[in-house]
């Protein structure tokens, strides 16, 4: 048996895989926080639970209508984005000129109201989500077996991601976007319709996080605590990396998750910690994180 620092390669080789699956979610969630904070500046604490919502929206879907895995992975995400659209133009417009403090507090408040919700109707116990047909197996690689499954959200979270990136920072769009967080009546006087854009920009973003809950169903237990859980640790992704960083997010997403990953490994009981503890270090030596722009 193959050994690396007295620990069998098969067993580095399968936290190696963990590590990318939470990195996958680390990455795809903080990309969300970092749109929208990056082109409007809203400290956005609703994402942990517009990610449940996600997972929710597919476990309904399929309990209570029979829509199936493929279905929901498309539909989940745009119902978790026009509620997005939704509470941007009724509650985060009015206070849009206010400190960040507002917003921040704001949606701290709807992220409790909207758990609490999903509590009194559903419970904290876990909802079993089955994975889709094709999926459900594992794949023998002759080092290690392969949950396909998993293997799959690497590849999908990687895909939205880098598409994600590739809009917001290579095309006219995203030019369009960044310019309007710097100069709107500028961008304004060229015809486009700044408001509008800013409230699809935080749909979109929010639609990232019910796209990543989707993902996340058939993996974890589908619970109204699945936010609350994984929401501190992706804001401090998003520091690391650099608040409104795209692919600050990304990098660091996926490489936190496997440092994580490792760390169970070799010191499992700073694994949960370890995250916090590059936080501190980034914060200390590079306050605007790793690829964050210093003022």
């Amino acid at each position: 048996m193959i050994t690396l620092f007295g620990i069998p390669i098969q067993a580095l080789l399968g936290q190696l895989l963990l590590g990318l699956v939470n990195g996958s979610f680390y990455a795809i969630l903080s990309l969300g926080l970092a749109i929208i904070f990056g082109l409007l500046n809203v400290i956005n604490f609703t994402h942990g639970a517009l990610y449940m919502m996600g997972a929710f929206v597919a476990w309904m879907g399929l309990s209570y209508l029979g829509l199936n895995y493929w279905v929901m992975l498309l539909l989940a995400p745009i119902v978790v984005g026009a509620i997005g659209m939704l509470l941007e133009k009724t509650l985060l417009k009015p206070i849009a000129k206010l400190d960040h403090l507002y917003g921040l507090l704001l949606t701290f408040g709807l992220a409790m109201l909207i758990e609490g919700l999903f509590r009194s109707f559903y419970g904290v116990s876990g909802h079993p989500y089955p994975p889709p047909a094709g999926l459900d197996g594992v794949a023998n690689l002759g080092f290690m077996f392969l949950p396909i499954y998993r293997g799959w959200i690497v590849v999908a979270s990687l895909s939205v991601c880098l598409a994600t990136w590739y809009v917001v920072e290579r095309t006219r769009l995203g030019s369009l976007l960044r310019a309007a967080t710097e100069n709107p009546k500028l961008v304004e006087a060229f015809g486009v319709n700044v408001p509008r854009m800013i409230t699809l920009t935080y749909g979109f973003g929010v639609l990232l996080a019910g796209f990543a809950g989707v993902l996340a169903a058939p993996v974890l237990d589908v619970s109204p605590l699945m936010g609350s859980d994984l929401i501190i640790v992706v804001f401090a992704v998003v520091v690391i990396g650099g608040m409104g960083s795209i692919m600050g997010s990304i990098v660091t997403g996926l490489g936190l998750g496997v440092i994580e990953g490792f760390t169970k490994v070799f010191w499992p009981e700073a694994s949960t910690t370890v995250v916090f503890i590059i936080m501190g270090i980034v914060l200390v030596l590079r306050p605007a994180g790793l690829f964050g722009k210093e003022k």
